[in-house]
This record gives structure tokens, sequence and C-alpha cells, in this order.
């Protein structure tokens, strides 16, 4: 065999890479036309040059028109806004812990559930609710899942931490038993609680963005820019834990650090998140997986691609939402479970058939 048959021509060994630096431009275009889109649509008229002429007066260009309706400029900036930019924020950090608990995990099909904290968080809101009743201001019942979406994944690491080191068999099974506690405390709280409350618990698991404020994007914001940044510093160590635990020690990996690093971050991730938003499922596991089979999986490519691919999916969601049923706002994590779970499905067998049928 010569050479040239056994090494690839430049042109076909920057194939991957030009097919990935597409997908990145396409998803970073189709964010774009979205967030333009749902800040158009609503009750009080807007067009897309009035969208940009606000935005483009706020920073003192004072490009296109103004929005014509008495209402138009606060409804934009005090109402859509804040929704289209924690949207965005939201799917990002959603979409970049699925991707970093599927390398560490080695599976495609793990998610942030998994270790607990999207359980947890409903915990600590459903407490507050409870205890507070149903009119408790917003915020308290943020911190509250907050606070203990990090305890329960605390709890997750060490529970399943022994002589030194933490299997992934052990944390996943411990992640379902935790979970499947927290479950019990929600139905208790969901028990106990008024009425009023225990309508406000079950909405809130719904998931939903009809309360984003400036102040939740405040607070998600720089915890979601700082945990994908942190993903991105870890990456090239993800590539080498894919070759297996051995080799990646080998290879000068400390590989229980790697986890712990990770699951921190997916911890402040999807807790800052659901947080303000509820429980938001399927868009952890469902983006990194077609992420992966459209730039490959590599996590230098496949993080910013699954970052892109959470927020395009979660803004289109949140357009779905306000849109499908006219008047009427529906539950944000209903909708990406309706959806996501028959095209999960749709990938599993696409997935299987491709590799010879159902094993």
């Amino acid at each position: 065999m010569s050479i040239n048959e056994r090494q690839p021509s430049p042109e076909v060994a920057s194939r991957p890479r030009v097919r990935a630096g597409t997908v990145i431009a396409g998803l970073v275009i189709l964010l774009a036309l979205l967030a333009l889109a749902s800040a158009t649509i609503g009750q009080v008229p807007t067009s897309p040059a009035e969208v940009l002429g606000s935005l483009t007066h706020r920073i003192g260009l004072d490009i296109g028109p103004m929005p014509s309706h008495p209402s138009g400029e606060v409804t934009l900036w005090q109402v859509r806004f804040p929704r289209v930019i924690l949207a965005m924020l939201v799917g990002a950090a959603l979409g970049c812990a699925g991707a970093l608990l599927q390398g560490v995990f080695s599976n495609p099909l793990a998610e942030p559930g998994v270790i607990g904290v999207s359980a947890g968080a409903a915990v600590g809101a459903s407490a507050v609710i409870v205890l507070g009743g149903a009119f408790t201001a917003g915020p308290a019942v943020a911190t509250s899942a907050f606070i203990a979406g990090l305890i329960t994944t605390t709890l997750v690491y060490l529970l399943a931490r022994a002589e030194g080191r933490t299997e992934v068999v052990t944390l996943v099974l411990t992640g379902v038993a935790v979970n499947a506690f927290a479950g019990g405390l929600i139905a208790f709280f969901t028990f106990v609680a008024s009425p009023a409350a225990r309508d406000q618990i079950v909405f809130w698991q719904l998931g939903s963005l009809n309360g984003a404020t400036w102040n939740a994007v405040a607070i998600v914001a720089p915890m979601a820019i700082a945990g994908i940044a942190a993903s991105m510093l870890i990456a090239a160590r993800l590539d080498l834990l894919a070759l297996g635990e051995s080799a990646a020690r080998h290879l000068g990996v400390d590989v229980e650090r790697l986890r712990l690093i990770a699951i921190v971050i997916v911890a402040v991730l999807v807790s800052s998140s659901v947080a303000f938003t509820g429980i938001i499922l399927f868009v952890g596991l469902v983006v990194p997986h077609v992420m992966r089979m459209l730039v490959g999986p590599g996590h230098r490519l496949l993080l910013p691609a699954s970052v892109l691919g959470g927020a395009v999916v979660l803004l289109a969601a949140d357009l779905g939402a306000r849109t499908l049923v006219p008047n009427a706002d529906l539950p944000l994590g209903m909708l990406t479970s309706l959806v996501g779970g028959p095209f999960f499905f749709w990938l599993l067998r696409r997935t299987r058939s491709s590799q010879g049928g159902w094993a």
C-alpha cells in the first residue's frame, strides 16, 4: 500500500472541521433569527425593524424605527428581552451540562438529572412554597431551589464515593436512589400543601419562562458563562477520558478530580437554570446526542455546538409555548418532553439500525 493510499488528502482531512464550522455557523444564524422572531411575537405588535431600532437606540446608534405602539418599548425591555436572553442562557447551560456528563460517564444516554440536581432543586422549591404559602416570593423559591440542587448533587457524590474513588455505575445508581427519595419528598410536600400552593408546586415542576426578569438574567448569566468557560478548559481531558480510565491515567489525567470538577460544573449550570425556570427535561439529553452526530465526539467542538444547540432548542420551545395556543403560555417542560421523548426514541432506533439492528 502506498503512502498516498494510507494517508488522506488535506481536503479529506479537513472535512470534519469544515462541517463542524458550518454547523456552528448555522446554529448562530438560527439562534439570531429565533431571538428576533421571539422578540416580535406577542400581544403588543412589534416588527423586526422596530426591535432592531429599539436595540440600536439603547446603544446610541439610532438606526431604524422605534416601536410605534405606546407600550412597545416597555414590553420589549421588561418582558420579551429578559425572556429571550434567559431562554438562551438556560438552554445553553443545559446543553453544555448534558455534553459534559455524557463525556464524563462515557455514555451518550447520560443527562443532568442522573446526579439528582433537578430533583433536589424541586425539593427545595416545594419546601419553600409549602412553608411560605402560595404567595411566596419568586426569589425565595429560586434561591431555595439553587441551594437544594447543589446540596443534592454533593450528597450523591459523597454517597457514591468509596475508598477514594467514584465509580460511574455507583454514581448513577446512587443518583437513581436519591432521585427516588427526592420524588417522595416532592409528593409529600404536594400532599400537605394548600390547594393554591399545590398548584404552584405542580406548575413549577412543569417549567416555564413566564417569570423571566432582568434580575434572573443577572444571576444566571455569570454562572452559565463561568460554567461553559470551565467546561471548555477541561475539554481536552474529556477526550482523553473517552479512551478509557486506564489509558487516561497513563496519559496524566487525574480521573477522579476530573469527574469531581465536571460534576461541580454541571451542578452550578443546572441548579442556576432550573431555579428560575423549573424542571426542563430532555434538552440536556437530546441536544448533545444530536450535536455529536453532526460535529463528532471531540469535546472542543461538541461543547460549543451543544451550547448553541441548547439555546436554539429552548428558544424555539419557548416560542412554541407562547404561540401554539392563543392567549396561553404552555408549560415549557411539557413541550420539551412531548417533542424530545419521541425524537430521542427515533434517534435511538436510527443509531441501532445503522449498527445492524437491536442487540
